[in-house]
This record gives structure tokens, C-alpha cells and sequence, in this order.
């Protein structure tokens, strides 16, 4: 007989904690090796959790719902399923209230206050830690709010609260004597963290009339509507558009897919295409290929080409995981890391780290039978590339016997751009040379 502690795995290495989403095993449950015992979830994905034991899961050391820090003991499976319930490790003991001797002296506010609060109502992300101070300290949803974050994601941390509260009143002013109400609907702050400065930004209202549905939305959903309000108040949005003349692309693409997928176990979508043509051009022109720093006032220009590429999940949102040094990979490099990246993508199987680190994004908004978009910028990029669907067309053709009509494959390319940093010329030149690349494609390439 033997118990084993389940630990909570590092998921990468940016990645310090994970929310608990569900168990999928109960205590006094049979467990074999492999088999999923929970699901978990960070910033960026979702991932099951294998047990790599075989026996009985005989304590959960965490509730569904708690942050746990990697590496942390979240269960203990027992090889007999008659093993007493082992005791709760210390070292695994999640984080619920604040140490007394660095918990600051101030001025407790009435029971009434704290109860009124229900930190479950904001739009901002709160580890339990960092609630069971707020709500210790009488903390209204409002004063929790108005903390500048420098977690992750603009996340507040513990140390974050721990700052506030000796300036407590000098922060908050009367709204610290003012209890919370719960959140209304045609209320409900945005707070936006754009650089050194936090916008506050009212909703409109909304009613709500006879039939309509209120859903909430999904971790991921709010995640993705944090990021792109965030990016909307970070970066002045400038969108240049160029179409172009692939009709080299497509038939060379036609002629050489099935050759390609039997000598290589590949699908030759078009995608790979376009992320050669989007690094070539970023080697042209490496100013696209920038961070501004958090100040706003120095640029990061990135040594590496990282390009994230924007996947639809079955759920309906959308990931962008990132092909590592694109420029460096040959055609058939990158389609594997296309592939393998989507497919991983859509059956939930990515890494945090494999979603990280993006320099430049490809969007590819042709694939819903869009001819052309206007995409937001993935911050801390300055760039973003959407490409719309191919279309037959009419044309003018010329040739050395006169101008000829025919019919030629056309597409438009969108790229949005931060105007801080990059200029309409840049911009303009940047999105031309993808073009050009796609444009002057060899029809006899090798495959």
C-alpha cells in the first residue's frame, strides 16, 4: 500500500498558477494510469490533467474554482482502495487568508459592507487569496476594482492589495465609506490598463426586454473581450488594405497538394503559404515586428519572427498559437507547424508557452467567406495581417500582343497596425510586399 500526491503541473514558463475548473473524479473513485483526473485552466488555455498513477483518489486537497500554484499538492491517490484518507500536506494548503504579522493595521469596515459585496460580479479576474483579503478588509466591489494590477493580464495580486491598503483612503476618497450594491446591468464599469494609466469606461445601458436570454459568458470569452477592449484603448488603429493577383499561388497550390500530402503525410493548405510570404516581408521590413514598452515611449524590435496564427475553436472563440521563428523554416517546416498547431488547437491540447511569445499575427478571415476584415491588434504586437477569401474575377491582363480580358484569382490582405509606431507609409510598403511575394509566386517551384 502506498499513497501518491497529485501535483499540479507547470504548464510552462510563464505560467505560475492554474484555476481548477472540474474534477472529473470523485474521492473513493478508481483511477488508472493516464486517465484525465480534472481539468484545469490558465490565462490562456484549458488542459486535462492525466493522473500518472493507477489506484484511488482518496482526498481532494482543492475545490472547483480555487488558483493553485504549480507544483502545489492538489490530490492524493492511494494503490489501496481501503488507504486511509492521508492529511493534507502543509506545503499543499491552498492560500485562503492573509499572514497576520504582514497584514497591515487598518480601519475595519462595518460586517455590513463586506457582506454586501459579491466579488463574483466583476469582470475582472480575482484569486481566491486576494478575496478572502478583500472581504476580511471590508474591501467594496467598487475600491477592488479601482487596484492597478501587475499580475499577469493586469491581474491583482496579493502583494498588489497589501500596497493599497495603508493608502486606503487616500486612494478611494468617500467611495471606501460607501457599501457595494450589486453590479447593474446598465452600469457596469470597464477598467482598461493602458500602460501606466487605468481608463474607466461607463457602459451604455441595455435593456433587457420580454424573451431575451442572459448568458453569461465562458472564462475564454471574457479573457478575449478584456484583451481586445485593452487593445482598442492601448493602440491608435490604422487598417491598410491591398488586393491581390494569386493566380500563381492557386494553380501552383492545385498542382502540387496531392503530391505534397503523399510525400509527406501533409495537408498543403494555403495558410503555410501566406506565413511565408508575412516572414519574408517582415525580414524587409523588421520595424512591423516591434513591441512599444509599457511607458509608450521605447520600442522593443523583436530579434526573432514569431507569427501567431488566429484558430477557431468548436466553441466559437478564437486562439492564436505561434509558429517560433518562421522565417528560419522551409515550406514544409512550416505546414507541419500549421498543422499540428490547429489540430492541437481545436481538441484542446496546446501548452501555454505554445500561445506565447507571438510577434506578428496572420488572421484568416477568408476561411468564413469573408473577402476582407479589419482585425484588432494582438497586443504587445503592433501588427496584425487578416487575409479574405480567393475569388474568381475579371481582369485586364497584358500581354506583348495587347491587353487581354481573363480570369484571374484574387484576394484582399487587411493589415491593422499600431499608428504610434508604425506610420501609413510603413505600413502601407509592408502589406504591398506580402502582396508582391503572393503575387510573384513560381508556378514551377519544386514542391
Amino acid at each position: 500500500m502506498a499513497n501518491f500526491d497529485l501535483i499540479m503541473p507547470k504548464m510552462g514558463e510563464s505560467v505560475a498558477e492554474a484555476t481548477i475548473i472540474k474534477w472529473t473524479k470523485n474521492e473513493g473513485e478508481k483511477i488508472k494510469i493516464d486517465e484525465t483526473v480534472l481539468e484545469i485552466a490558465t490565462d490562456k488555455v484549458d488542459s486535462e490533467i492525466p493522473s500518472p498513477f493507477e489506484g484511488t483518489l482518496i482526498k481532494r486537497l482543492f475545490k472547483e474554482g480555487d488558483v493553485v500554484q504549480v507544483g502545489a499538492v492538489i490530490g492524493v491517490i492511494s494503490s489501496d482502495a481501503s488507504a486511509p484518507v492521508s492529511e493534507t500536506p502543509k506545503t499543499a494548503a491552498p492560500e485562503t487568508k492573509q499572514n497576520n504579522e504582514n497584514k497591515p493595521e487598518t480601519a475595519n469596515v462595518s460586517a455590513p459592507v463586506a457582506a454586501a459585496n459579491n466579488y463574483g460580479e466583476s469582470d475582472k479576474f480575482y484569486s481566491p487569496l486576494v478575496k478572502s483579503i478583500a472581504k476580511e478588509e471590508g474591501i467594496s466591489l467598487a475600491e477592488l476594482n479601482s487596484i492597478k494590477g501587475t499580475g499577469q493580464e493586469g491581474r491583482v495580486t496579493k502583494a498588489d492589495i497589501l500596497a493599497w491598503l495603508p493608502n486606503r483612503s487616500k486612494n478611494t476618497g468617500a467611495a471606501a465609506e460607501t457599501p457595494s450594491q450589486k453590479t447593474d446591468i446598465k452600469q457596469a464599469p470597464v477598467i482598461v490598463n493602458a500602460g501606466e494609466n487605468t481608463v474607466i469606461v461607463n457602459r451604455p445601458a441595455v435593456s433587457v426586454g420580454a424573451g431575451d436570454e442572459i448568458m453569461d459568458m465562458d472564462r475564454m470569452r471574457k479573457i478575449i473581450a478584456d484583451h481586445m477592449v485593452m487593445s482598442k484603448h492601448v493602440s491608435p488603429h490604422v487598417t491598410s488594405f491591398v488586393e491581390a493577383d494569386v493566380t500563381n499561388l492557386v494553380q501552383w497550390r492545385d498542382k502540387a497538394k496531392k503530391e505534397f500530402e503523399k510525400r509527406e503525410g501533409e495537408k498543403l493548405t494555403f495558410t503555410p503559404l501566406f506565413i511565408e510570404a508575412v516572414a519574408k516581408a517582415i525580414k524587409d521590413f523588421p520595424m512591423v515586428n516591434v513591441s512599444v514598452d509599457q511607458t509608450g515611449t521605447k520600442i522593443i524590435k523583436r530579434k526573432n519572427i514569431n507569427i501567431g496564427m488566429a484558430a477557431a475553436l468548436p466553441s466559437g472563440n478564437l486562439i492564436v498559437p505561434v509558429i517560433r521563428n518562421a522565417d528560419e523554416k522551409n515550406l514544409l517546416g512550416i505546414t507541419k507547424a500549421v498543422n499540428d498547431l490547429a489540430s492541437r488547437a481545436r481538441a484542446n491540447k496546446l501548452a501555454p508557452d505554445e500561445i506565447q511569445g507571438g510577434t506578428f499575427t496572420l488572421t484568416n478571415v477568408g476561411n468564413f467567406g469573408n473577402v476582407m476584415g479589419t482585425p484588432i491588434i494582438n497586443q504587445p504586437q503592433v501588427a496584425i495581417l487578416a487575409v479574405g477569401s480567393i475569388k474568381k474575377k475579371p481582369a485586364v491582363i497584358e500581354t506583348p500582343q495587347g491587353d487581354m480580358i481573363g480570369i484571374r484569382h484574387f484576394m484582399f490582405l487587411s493589415l491593422s497596425y499600431d499608428h504610434r509606431v508604425v506610420d501609413g507609409s510603413l505600413g502601407g510598403s509592408f502589406v504591398r510586399r506580402v502582396a508582391d511575394y503572393l503575387e510573384q509566386w513560381d508556378v514551377n517551384r519544386p514542391v
